[in-house]
């Protein structure tokens, strides 16, 4: 007598709870397949940043080419020049290749960047520093052997282990 009466009452209870659960599952399905569509049509920053990343990168293969001592100081050098200016030509070449390429840096993962910054640091210094100790008559062709036979005496070239740092991100 009572089961008849509990079935009943289930029933009012239930079958609108089930008619709910399926008005808000086709509400719910049809937005989220909104948004997927949306999500999906949209393209993706990873794709757009791809291009500018390798560029970058290649970007930094050329600057740490072009601030190797044994590549700046030949191209900077013409006859006659002397060590201070041979000196004040090069850190200048230098900085202006680094500043034509400081916002590759946006590019560029924070390790490599730094690594990148103290190559050039690192690479004025030891053009300051060669001219230390040369003697008052010196030319522009000392200052290169000095800093070119300091170079040769280094375990690791600090300009490929940059490169092959930078070459790793592509690869």
């Amino acid at each position: 007598m009572y089961l008849p009466a509990f079935i009943s009452q289930l029933a009012t209870a239930i079958i609108p709870a089930i008619v709910i659960l399926f008005f808000t599952h086709y509400l719910f399905r049809r937005e989220f397949d909104k948004y997927l569509n949306y999500k999906f049509s949209q393209p993706n920053n990873n794709d757009q940043l791809m291009p500018l990343k390798l560029q970058a990168h290649e970007r930094m293969i050329v600057f740490v080419e072009r601030i190797n001592p044994s590549n700046v100081l030949i191209r900077s050098h013409h006859q006659g020049i002397s060590v201070a200016d041979l000196q004040s030509l090069v850190i200048n070449e230098i900085n202006s290749e680094y500043q034509h390429n400081i916002t590759q840096q946006l590019y560029i993962d924070d390790a490599t960047w730094k690594v990148v910054q103290k190559l050039k640091e690192d690479t004025i210094a030891m053009i300051g520093n060669a001219g230390q100790g040369l003697p008052a008559d010196a030319t522009g062709v000392d200052l290169s052997k000095k800093v070119l036979m300091h170079m040769s005496t280094m375990n690791e070239n600090p300009y490929d282990l940059t490169l092959t740092l930078i070459k790793q991100w592509i690869n």
